[in-house]
């Protein structure tokens, strides 16, 4: 169990019930995976369609959830390559 601010996220399981919006529970996943160092530096997020897969939510739901990683500044995304950890190279 890891504690994400206000959200407790229990490994890598979404909670469909829980009070909290599954974008925010993935983002927080994903979030603690960079913190902890499991995604590195220009490491490459899993695309959207793995996560609807992996997780079993909407494309729209893993859309939000990097989108509020990006908002963050935690992750970029390149169009037509992907998503990435870090700051964008200049």
């Amino acid at each position: 169990m890891t504690n994400v601010g206000y959200l407790v996220v229990m490994a890598s399981k979404l909670n469909p019930y829980a009070d909290t919006p599954l974008y925010e529970q993935l983002a927080a996943i994903l979030r603690q995976k960079i913190n902890s160092g499991e995604l590195g530096h220009l490491d490459p997020l899993p695309s959207e369609t793995r996560l609807t897969q992996e997780y079993e939510i909407s494309r729209d739901t893993a859309r939000r959830a990097i989108e509020a990683l990006r908002d963050e500044g935690l992750v970029f995304t390149v169009a037509q390559r992907g998503t990435f950890v870090g700051p964008r190279p200049k």
